[in-house]
């Protein structure tokens, strides 16, 4: 399967639906397509939603750096986007996503890995 890439009156539609805070952003969290995996949560703007839907190659603002950043471009850990969908308030991303190697910093398959005590481990 090839990564998902839109036509610019697909992508200006669906950012006209989208409700970004007051900074501009959204929260997005991004999803392994097959298996249902939460990977990460992100923050994406207008121009990072443009870039993943334009190219297939997913791109988030960084909040810390202040400037876009395309997902593995310099670890090698791509997601490649295969769907994306706004939620019922418009206020938040779900990136179905195709991840190679590891979506968190920290080396771990998902940033989701610290479970409360007494919780049965790790989350899907």
């Amino acid at each position: 399967m090839t990564k998902t890439v839109y036509q610019d009156s697909v992508i200006e539609d669906f950012v006209s639906k989208i409700k970004f805070d007051a900074q501009g952003l959204v929260p997005a969290v991004a999803q392994q397509w097959d298996t249902g995996k939460v990977l990460m949560l992100a923050w994406m703007d207008k121009d990072a939603v443009g870039a993943t839907m334009r190219t297939g190659d997913v791109t988030y603002w960084s909040r810390a750096r202040r400037e876009l950043w395309r997902k593995g471009a310099t670890s090698g850990h791509v997601q490649e986007l295969r769907g994306i969908v706004l939620d019922c308030d418009g206020d938040a991303l779900l990136l179905q996503v195709d991840q190679t190697g590891p979506a968190c910093h920290t080396g771990a398959a998902s940033c989701f890995f610290t479970v409360t005590a007494g919780m049965p481990g790790e989350v899907s």
